[in-house]
């Protein structure tokens, strides 16, 4: 019933792969994906492991509505332990990586274990074997997948892949699928680096067998498409203008983080918005943006596909770059651009195709490209060989560095830390704009308050898929409140990280959420899935899942200190725009939150809370 109920066990030590049915005891508590993988690895990895040590597990997983017609049915997500946080990490893409998965018969694939030597996962349906990848090992993700494709002469292959960034260690190394989806947070390529992974490629042709009531499922589903349709945001906003709309939007609303978030308002936001995207380019007459581009069964289409103008200093002798491919969303051309100050659309976009080919993520790297030029203009880097460029606004330096970084060469050594490694290392912590060791995306929360809080509790550092509060302060969706405001956050919060946690276990995306909310996501996986899935039920497996997390990130020895902001939020008022002389006041959300958790003053879920939720 919508579920394949069938695992893939794959031991890289050993070199088998072994299938196993479903728990589908926890497939009723936990549903699918986010939810159900990391209920399987709680109860199979200690919480205290290393990373990247061979006991650290891997599990690519499904949701139940995966592959099938609803809405944005492609997900699929990557749990481990990351190393840019050593929290629990779930990192969600899309493409059709996801639904080629369930197609081939299979809910999840659990990697344990170290392989000898470079190796693949090569899935067909029930068929499965792992493969030599030496020669694709140092290979670009992009290289990886024509290689892939050749070697067994199938176009039709979906393929999830790392690129040299997982291979050398750098800590937010992303696995990229379809070329430019990827599973980007946390370092969960740099996990299946560590464990001489190169990609798993897979062929499914079997297709998800049934549903409960399929013709309750079509009504439910088909209803829901209307919703996003009908919808401003979903209906028209993000398939013209794609996450990027949002660029000039945040801008307008002064939170907007520049510069390593000295700043909350970039001057340069329309010169690498959305807007400037359509725009045609005074060298040849062409806008950066080629067309929009939708994952597999999705009705909004937000992706980007984009040309390099061949004229740029970027590629002027690099046509490879000169073709196109996937384009700026709003989260990578702020941490490209207005994080380092750059507004150069031709640079973020290469920069953006880098990240793709060599596998990591452009939201830490842009990050901490930007902390770095912050240590360097302080002087905390005299005597590191950083090149001359290393300034905010140097479209040189992001061209340069990235792929330095990419290649583990010079100073992008020193970037692939992270920038919270990079801050301690050099002696000023305070510079790295993150939590629990993960970097802030694109939402300064002097000016979206509510975003404090969510980045200050989120289970996996600082993420804005844990808690999208944007939607209500700024955007009004489903209701509008001041994002000034500290008054009504906790609860808001709350409730945004629970139904983000149904969402990304149902296997659907989570920009369905501008439309959506569970009364729409109900419907659907009631009609998918065996037993009863209420609004309520999905709310409860929300909070459920949510604690698990917590649960696990408390033994692996994250305590309530972990749950704050740099001080540079805390302490030092936005200068601009409507937030002008706040800053963040996250000590009147916290104690709150904690108590609508059913937590204690420390933070920790109390007896009564776990049993109440089954934990």
């Amino acid at each position: 019933m919508a579920w394949q109920r069938k695992i893939l066990r794959v031991n890289l030590t050993e070199g088998t792969c072994t299938p196993e049915p479903l728990n589908m005891e926890w497939a009723a508590q936990y549903l699918g994906q986010r939810g159900l993988a990391t209920k399987y690895f709680v109860e199979e990895v200690d919480a205290t492991v290393d990373p990247l040590s061979p006991d650290n597990k891997m599990i690519m997983a499904t949701g139940p509505l995966t592959g099938t017609i609803a809405s944005t049915g492609g997900r699929y997500s990557v749990i481990t332990k990351g190393p840019l946080t050593g929290a629990i990490a779930c990192s969600n893409s899309g493409g059709y990586f996801g639904a080629e998965m369930k197609f081939a018969g299979w809910d999840m694939i659990i990697f344990e274990g170290k392989a000898d030597a470079p190796v693949y996962l090569y899935l067909e349906d029930d068929e499965a074997e792992l493969l030599s990848a030496d020669a694709i090992w140092g290979k670009t993700t992009w290289d990886t997948e024509a290689w892939i494709h050749t070697q067994h002469q199938d176009p039709q292959i979906r393929i999830s892949s790392i690129g040299p960034a997982g291979e050398n260690g750098v800590t937010y190394a992303c696995i990229v699928n379809d070329l430019h989806r990827a599973a980007g947070r946390s370092g969960v390529g740099t996990v299946m680096g560590s464990k001489n992974l190169k990609a798993v490629a897979i062929r499914g042709t079997q297709g998800v067998r049934t549903v409960k009531d399929p013709s309750r499922f079509m009504e439910a589903t088909t209803a829901a498409k209307k919703v996003l349709a009908d919808n401003a945001v979903t209906g028209q906003g993000l398939p013209t203008y794609g996450t990027q709309v949002l660029m000039n939007v945040i801008n307008e609303t002064g939170a907007l983080p520049t510069r390593n978030h000295r700043d909350v308002q970039f001057e340069g936001a329309g010169k690498i918005s959305g807007e400037a995207m359509h725009e045609p380019r005074a060298s040849d007459g062409k806008p950066n943006l080629v067309t929009n581009a939708a994952c597999f069964a999705c009705t909004i289409a937000c992706g980007r596909v984009s040309r390099l103008d061949k004229n740029h200093f970027t590629v002027k002798n690099k046509p490879e770059y000169w073709g196109a491919s996937g384009g700026l969303e709003y989260e990578n051309a702020w941490a490209l651009g207005a994080a380092t100050g750059t507004d150069d659309l031709e640079a973020l976009t290469y920069a953006n195709f880098l990240c793709n080919a060599y596998g990591m993520d452009p939201i830490t790297f842009g990050t901490t490209l930007g902390a770095a030029m912050e240590l360097k203009e302080i002087g905390a880097l005299d005597g590191v060989e950083t090149g001359d460029d290393l300034v905010f606004g140097s479209a040189q330096a992001l061209a340069d560095l990235v792929e330095k970084t990419g290649k583990g060469e010079g100073f992008g050594v020193e970037l692939g830390l992270g920038s919270k490694l990079l801050c301690d290392k050099y002696g000023h912590p305070d510079l790295s704009m993150s939590v629990k060791g993960q970097e802030f995306p694109a939402y300064d929360s002097r000016g979206i308050q509510g975003m404090g809080l969510a980045y200050a509790t989120s289970n996996r550092g600082a993420c804005h898929l844990r808690g999208y509060t944007v939607a209500s302060e700024v955007l009004g969706i489903p209701v509008k409140t001041d994002p000034h405001a500290t008054e009504g956050k906790a609860e808001l919060v709350k409730a945004f990280q629970d139904a983000t946690a149904a969402f990304d276990s149902a296997g659907i995306c989570l920009f369905t959420s501008f439309a959506w909310t569970l009364a729409d996501v109900a419907p659907q996986v009631d009609a998918a899935c065996e037993g009863e899935w209420s609004v309520e039920n999905l709310g409860e497996l929300g909070e459920r899942i949510w604690n698990l997390e917590r649960e696990f990130n408390l033994r692996a020895g994250l305590t309530a200190k972990d749950d704050t902001l740099p001080k540079r939020l805390l302490t030092e008022a936005a200068k601009t725009g409507p937030a002008k002389g706040l800053v963040n006041k996250l000590g009147e959300m916290l104690p709150e939150y904690y108590q609508l958790r059913g937590w204690s003053e420390d933070g920790v879920p109390t007896d009564e809370t776990l049993k109440r939720l089954g934990l």
